[in-house]
Order: structure tokens, then sequence, then C-alpha cells
């Protein structure tokens, strides 16, 4: 990396985020989206920080697979696709609810016990395809099941109980608070719930990228590690054939990327190299342009880099602008 490209914006005055994308349209810049962002090097010091990536954020879905980690060191048997989906915020494409219902069909378990709320396929085209079949909002369909039906397997695995395997104070949720802590090697500054009902544990985004670091240069065979390979063997089990987190493990080898709600995305490359970042007002269109930029003040060379950057505007169903990252 080179001096010039790591130069960080201006100061944010007052505490003010600074702007991490700009939106374009016809030439003029009409918006703008602030938040935070570290890059690590693979030594695993910071090498860039915007904004206050020492504040506690709710890293939300990026949590996932630390939270897989917990159920592999509680004694669950999962490999391959099936702890990818287990680490997922899927598509709800045909592969991943057929691969949920598996799941729990191979642990004896029922849809029933899932206590995900009931939803949509999180990706649009496959919302439309649902509904236009004729179907409802499911438990099944809801991104997280994957997860859900591990957690509920992990439970019934080690005799604990099943009705209340998303409290806080759970053997389960207990173990996923050890393994955060650990792999971020930081303390949890705040427990909440995540829009799936689960226990949500807050970090600092510096926190986030050392932690999915941690995973990627774990030794192999230990949970850290295992999941990593699964979700960086099965990407599009980890997202969907149409969502940036499958491409860039695809398309860059042993890359491990994660995004989560309100806009928060971590990565870490295989030789420690790490991102986290968090947009404050949680646009995911501003996601793109973002990581974009950040894989490539880490030094990722590759044609999705691009392709994830790319996010255009609209005007009159011409392209007529774009959003940009602004450091």
């Amino acid at each position: 990396m080179t001096s010039s490209l790591l130069a960080p914006p201006p100061a944010a005055a007052h505490g003010i985020p600074p702007v991490l994308a700009e939106v374009v349209r016809s030439g003029f810049v009409e918006g703008h989206h602030r938040g935070s962002l570290v890059l690590l090097a693979a030594d695993g010091s910071v090498e860039l920080a915007l904004g206050d990536p020492a504040a506690p954020v709710y890293p939300r879905s990026a949590n996932k697979p630390m939270q897989a980690a917990a159920m592999l060191r509680a004694g669950l048997e999962l490999s391959g696709e099936r702890l990818a989906l287990a680490a997922a915020s899927h598509s709800g494409e045909g592969f991943h609810l057929e691969l949920v219902r598996t799941m729990l069909t191979e642990f004896g378990l029922q849809e029933s016990a899932l206590q995900t709320p009931a939803d949509l396929p999180l990706d649009p085209v496959e919302a439309e395809s649902y509904l236009a079949a004729g179907r409802v909002r499911d438990r099944v369909t809801m991104n997280c099941s994957g997860k859900h039906a591990a957690m509920i397997a992990t439970s019934a695995a080690n005799g604990w109980p099943l009705d209340s395997y998303l409290d806080p104070v759970h053997p389960l949720q207990r173990l996923v608070l050890e393994v955060v802590q650990e792999a971020s090697g930081e303390r949890v500054a705040h427990v909440g719930t995540d829009g799936c009902g689960a226990p949500l544990m807050a970090l600092t985004l510096t926190g986030l990228a050392r932690a999915f670091r941690t995973f990627v240069l774990a030794a192999p065979g230990t949970p850290e590690r295992r999941v990593a390979d699964a979700m960086r063997a099965h990407p599009e089990y980890v997202a969907g054939t149409r969502r940036p987190d499958t491409w860039l493990m695809r398309e860059v080898p042993g890359v491990l990327s994660k995004m989560g709600a309100e806009s928060v995305q971590a990565v870490a490359l295989p030789d420690g190299r790490a991102l986290a970042f968090k947009i404050d007002d949680g646009a995911p269109r501003a996601m793109g342009p973002v990581l974009a930029r950040a894989l490539e003040l880490l030094g990722v060379d590759s044609p999705v880099v691009a392709r994830i950057g790319e996010m255009p505007l609209l005007g009159g169903a011409e392209r007529v602008g774009s959003i940009r990252a602004a450091f």
C-alpha cells in the first residue's frame, strides 16, 4: 500500500463521522453517507482509522461466524454447506431453504421449533418470485434460519432447553459470548436483541476486524478455522448468488467476508489483513462502494472489486449518476 492511498480525508469536526460515500446525480453531489472504518495490517496493527472505530457497534450478522464457532465448541457436528449455512444470512433461494429443512430433518427437529420471525426471502428477486407463487412469510424463509436450525440442534445435542435457546443466559448463548470476546480480544460492550431474536453482542469495529483476522489465522481443525473454511468453500450458502459476500469469497482466494444489517461489513484476507466498517445511517446502497474502496486500500487486485463497487443511480430508467466512496 502506498502512503497516498492511505491519506485520510479531513478530520471530522465536532465528532461528526466522516463522509464515507457520496451520492452523485447528474454531476451534483446530492447526499452523503457517513460512518466509521478500520483497516488492519497483516500483523494486526491499525493501518487506517476513519471516524471512531473504537466505539462499540452492533455487528449484527457479521457476528455469525463467531456464533457458528461456539456451536462447534459445544459439540455440534456440522461441516461443508451445512456449516456455511449456520453462519449465513441466506438470500432465501431454493437451495438455501431446501438445506435448512434437510438439516432440521437430519437432527430430528420440526420447523415449528424455529424462533425466527416469519419473513420473505432477503433477496428482492427471490422475494418477488416467492410472492408470485402465492406463498406467504415463513420462518424457514427468514435469512437467519440456518443459524437458528444449528442453534436448536446444538441445544438438543447437549440436552439444553430448546424453548429458551435465544435467552442470553442459555448455555449456548453464554458460550457465544465467550467466543466473541476471545476472537475480538475485547469485552462485549452491550448485549441486545438482533432482528432474528438472537442475542447480539456489541463490539468495536477494530474488535470485529480482529475477530475475522482470528478466524482466518486460526489453526486448521479449530472451530474458528472450520467455520472460516466452510464459508470460503461454500460462499453461495453464506449469502446468495446475487450477493457481494458470495462474489468476493468466490473470486479472491482465502478471503472471509460477512455483512450485517444496518450496513456493517467485516472482511479478512488470508495473511491477516482485515477491515470492518459501519455506515451510520444503515443505508445498504453505500456498502458496495465503501467495501470496494477499502479492499483497494488493502491491496486486493481483482475484477470483483469493481463489480462490488458499482452502485448506479437511475433517472428515467437511465443511469445518471452513482454512489462513490469518498476516502
